[in-house]
């Protein structure tokens, strides 16, 4: 009887990992259907504002490419990088699909870059978020190596995303700034992930089984982890490599967040934890939460206006000379 009953939770498990992972993977549509900012942050590319070098290398995998974009103006004694991390629930995206906010980006005069990483897939079974985040802390000195070859001086960055790109835009920021080549002075993202407690995410019913909190941050933190670790806490140190909220300090960096207050991909109390901390330690931040909208943000376009105008706002304070 036992051992049936086992199994049952086993499945069960399972099943609600994979209805995350299904769920998570749409985030990859994190895009409004139209263009709120009515242009204010888009721009015409052309010759006369950059140009584009696509496919860098920074390791031996696939997935181990970069896009870098930089200013037509190349005077400058010195620049900002500004990377920008694509969306997917860790499963899917391209760092391609995100080329207007980093056409945007370099139209402001930074150095701007997007990172793909080895995603979770059928080919791929052992990629996680932590092996994601590895990733694109070892590309880091291939993106300053390769700007600063092409005569752009880096000696300052800021780091983003949205959805799963936001999560590892935040582990950076958080957990890595202290190793990155150059100093990291902001962070800004748009629901990613930013805590893994189990009573966050009832949402996926990992407050009520165990095994499905187990078999999710199993895949999530790349640590094998049983529903005795989670019963008992022991979870807690496997997954903060991946929890933003575990890295704050009184030295972290500023920051602007937006979350959905009905989100059912990204659970909206996953990100409690993560203000208090930021409010703990004193750190200089805006959150902005859009209370009628999911993952998509798509019901608070003023309120995802303000996010975007805040953005600017901190990347013209802690991103100029």
């Amino acid at each position: 009887m036992k051992k049936v009953k086992s199994k049952g939770r086993l499945k069960w498990g399972l099943i609600y990992t994979a209805a995350f992972l299904a769920a998570f993977a749409g985030s990859a549509l994190f895009k409004m259907k139209f263009d709120p900012t009515h242009g204010k942050y888009t721009v015409q590319w052309s010759d006369a504002i950059g140009k584009v070098y696509a496919d860098l290398s920074y390791g031996d995998g696939a997935a181990n490419k970069f896009d870098l974009y930089v200013p037509a103006n190349h005077t400058n004694e010195s620049y900002g990088l500004v990377v920008y991390l694509h969306a997917g629930g860790f499963t899917s995206g391209d760092k391609s699909d995100d080329a207007g906010m980093l056409e945007w980006l370099c139209s402001k005069g930074y150095v701007a870059a997007s990172i793909n990483y080895t995603l979770r897939t059928e080919e791929n079974p052992e990629a996680s978020v932590y092996s994601q985040s590895e990733e694109i802390k070892a590309a880091m000195p291939y993106v300053v190596a390769e700007a600063e070859k092409l005569g752009y001086k880096l000696d300052r960055m800021a780091i983003s995303g949205g959805s799963a790109g936001g999560c590892l835009a935040l582990i950076y920021a958080y957990r890595d700034a202290d190793t990155s080549p150059i100093p990291v002075k902001l962070v800004f993202e748009a629901v990613g992930p930013a805590s893994f407690y189990v009573e966050d995410w009832g949402i996926f019913g990992l407050d009520q089984s165990p095994e499905a909190a187990a078999n999710l941050f199993s895949v999530m933190s790349g640590t094998t982890l049983t529903p005795g670790d989670i019963t008992s806490g022991a979870y807690l140190d496997a997954v903060k490599p991946i929890s933003a909220d575990r890295w704050v300090t009184k030295n972290t960096v500023p920051s602007v967040l937006c979350y959905g207050a009905h989100d059912k991909m990204q659970p909206f109390a996953a990100s409690k934890p993560l203000v208090a901390a930021l409010d703990e330690n004193g750190v200089d931040y805006q959150y902005f939460v859009a209370e009628h909208s999911g993952h998509g943000l798509q019901n608070d376009n003023k309120v995802y206006m303000k996010y975007l105008d805040t953005v600017e706002e901190y990347l013209d304070q802690y991103m100029s000379k």
